[in-house]
């Protein structure tokens, strides 16, 4: 049986021609698929109307494959999106455990990843792990933002709020005013200190 050529999509074009299924680490593929399945179009519809093959959406719409700009904007066409809408940010952010995007907010002896949606404006939500011996530093510090909540996954945390000391263990979560001077520090000489943290609002 004669096979029929896949659409130019497939193959590997030059960078002027074609337009990368992932813009600075936003996957366009997954959220045009999240947009389809919200209006209930199929990928079968979707396809036919936007001109490309089924398995090239299909592809496409887990990021394995490039589209030219001009069957991107067919794509939005056939799920009545307009192109600009696809880079707002979702309503939801699923982060499966330990594929945060690492971040570095000071401290010592600290491995930090955000596991809020970045850019989010209402809240930080943070995964940390802290070394034995390891924390903020000796230096109280205070954060320009309404509420800090940390709830301590394993190990143990010792913090000081205004002064006021607290030895936490896991399953334990202490909320205070970021703005009152504080400190913390893993007290434990062999265990890290798993924690996660929520700053709301992320601190200016």
């Amino acid at each position: 049986m004669k096979r029929t050529p896949e659409p130019r999509e497939h193959a590997n074009a030059s960078a002027g021609d074609e337009a990368s299924a992932s813009l600075n680490g936003f996957n366009v593929g997954a959220r045009l698929r999240a947009l389809r399945i919200q209006k209930n179009i199929s990928i079968d519809a979707a396809a036919a109307k936007a001109g490309v093959s089924k398995s090239f959406l299909s592809r496409f719409e887990r990021d394995l494959v490039q589209a030219s700009i001009a069957s991107l904007l067919r794509i939005c066409d056939a799920i009545g999106v307009k192109p600009g809408s696809i880079f707002e940010p979702p309503t939801t952010n699923f982060v499966k455990a330990g594929e945060g995007a690492p971040i570095n907010l000071g401290g010592i002896g600290m491995r930090e990843r955000i596991v809020s949606s970045v850019g989010n404006e209402h809240v930080m939500a943070l995964h940390s792990v802290i070394a034995p011996g390891g924390g903020s530093g000796p230096e109280a510090y205070s954060l320009r933002a309404d509420l800090d909540v940390v709830h301590i996954i394993s190990g143990e945390l010792d913090m000081s709020v205004g002064g006021e000391a607290y030895h936490m263990t896991s399953g334990d979560t202490l909320s205070f005013d970021p703005k009152t001077p504080h400190t913390w520090r893993n007290p434990s000489q062999s265990e890290p200190c798993v924690t996660f943290w929520m700053i709301v609002p992320p601190p200016a």
